[in-house]
């Protein structure tokens, strides 16, 4: 089906997941202009005359908000932190065009770059002159030295001041100006790396990072600007260490303790685990070239990871959905949502993917089907709730549908983990 160029359709015969209840809604959905303007009846708030319009029969389908990865990287390209950092800068963007386009046929319809990514890159995507999802990026994280953005082994006397998805900045003054910088060309929130890190060479993965006066600048000073800073964090100490200078969201915490999810529920932090990339790492670590630290320390948190998510749930924390896949893992992305069902379900699993990742994006009109919100949707080759692997399974049919525009399907690969991965259910 091809696109029409004004965001006019019609989705008739559908069942309707709208982001937050669990009761289907069965009707049609409207959308004029990009936007939903009516659900259930048909002929409700069609008043377009004229206007071009796709009309497209669900036939019983469930259709659920365009889902949002809350962890991408569009120049993550390789699990080498050098070649990532260090490459020219117009090939990172044009494969990270290609990274972008490939999880929009998935149907990410949003993403949240969170180290990495540039207005260049966010303005062609809205101008159309490459498809991919919404595109909300910090720029390159914040790091101190030796942190997990600090790409030198400790044998290695070179300098190193940052590249395209991480920056080396330590002291309150210079991270003041770095924050104000990002946030001057374009960015949506701030990205601290408050602990050690997997791919990193000399940060231990518990040991906190930052002071609690770096952090708290740059958090003060995101705060002004109406915005946030998250934090890459993985262990208790780190994630109270970010959390009581006023980070709003956690990155991975898969060492989250009991306690630590008190907190973090207390203060109103959202957790965005990442628990694929662990379980493809161990899965396909050697083919891609992980080092045997890196092996060593994605043992470590691969363990927890569930453990953590299923803490963060009892404790009442907003739990998030995010992947951080890198280089050739990106195939990947979808059996981060097998992974989230096997810990909380299908129906919470969904909630993290759209209606909980909007409210992190700040954006009530992204990840509901709802009047008044974005037309970004994705109608399933079946019922989730039912058959789950059709959120995962690459090799279904899917209608992707971002603002009110049918996405042509190109090619999708399916990726080891998308296929022949059975459903375990949700864990206690």
């Amino acid at each position: 089906m091809i696109p029409n160029s004004e965001g006019n359709l019609t989705i008739r015969n559908a069942r309707i997941f709208d982001g937050e209840s669990a009761v289907l809604v069965e009707g049609s959905i409207i959308v004029r202009d990009g936007r939903i303007t009516a659900i259930g009846d048909a002929e409700a708030g069609g008043g377009a005359g004229s206007a071009v319009e796709t009309v497209v029969d669900a036939g019983g389908r469930v259709v659920i908000p365009g889902l949002i990865d809350a962890h991408f990287h569009a120049y993550a390209l390789s699990l080498t932190s050098a070649v990532n950092e260090t490459g020219p800068l117009s090939y990172s963007a044009l494969a990270g065009a290609r990274r972008l386009e490939a999880a929009l046929v998935r149907g990410f319809t949003s993403v949240r770059d969170v180290a990495g990514g540039d207005i260049g890159l966010a303005t062609a995507i809205e101008e159309g002159l490459y498809p991919g999802p919404r595109y909300f990026f910090t720029g390159p994280a914040l790091s101190q030295t030796g942190g997990h953005g600090d790409i030198r082994a400790a044998n290695d006397g070179s300098c190193f001041h940052g590249g395209h998805l991480c920056e080396v900045v330590d002291g309150v003054e210079d991270l003041l100006l770095a924050v104000r910088h990002r946030f001057r060309t374009g960015a949506t929130a701030i990205k601290l790396m408050t602990s050690g890190g997997v791919i990193s060479p000399v940060d231990p993965i518990r040991v906190p990072q930052y002071s609690a006066a770096e952090i708290q600048v740059v958090t003060e000073e995101a705060s002004r600007r109406g915005s946030y800073a998250t934090a890459h964090a993985y262990s208790p100490e780190a994630i109270r260490h970010s959390v009581l200078n006023g980070v709003r969201c956690i990155e991975h915490g898969n060492l989250l303790d009991v306690e630590t999810a008190r907190l973090m529920a207390e203060h109103d932090v959202y957790l965005v685990p990442t628990l694929v990339t662990y379980d493809a790492m161990g899965r396909r670590g050697a083919e891609i070239g992980l080092t045997e630290v890196g092996a060593a320390k994605n043992q470590e948190v691969l363990a927890a990871g569930k453990k953590a998510v299923t803490l963060a749930r009892d404790a009442g924390v907003r739990i998030g959905f995010g992947t951080d896949l890198m280089g050739e893992l990106e195939d990947e992305q979808l059996a981060g949502l097998r992974l989230q069902c096997e810990v909380l379900g299908v129906y919470d699993a969904l909630r993290s993917a759209t209606s909980t990742n909007a409210a992190l994006l700040r954006r009530d009109d992204l990840g509901r089907i709802a009047e008044g919100a974005c037309a970004d949707l994705v109608i399933l080759d079946g019922d989730p709730f039912e058959e789950p692997c059709v959120l995962w399974d690459g090799s279904r049919n899917r209608t992707v549908i971002k603002a009110g525009r049918v996405v042509p399907s190109g090619s999708l690969p399916a990726g080891p983990a998308m296929v022949d991965q059975a459903y375990s259910g949700a864990s206690a």
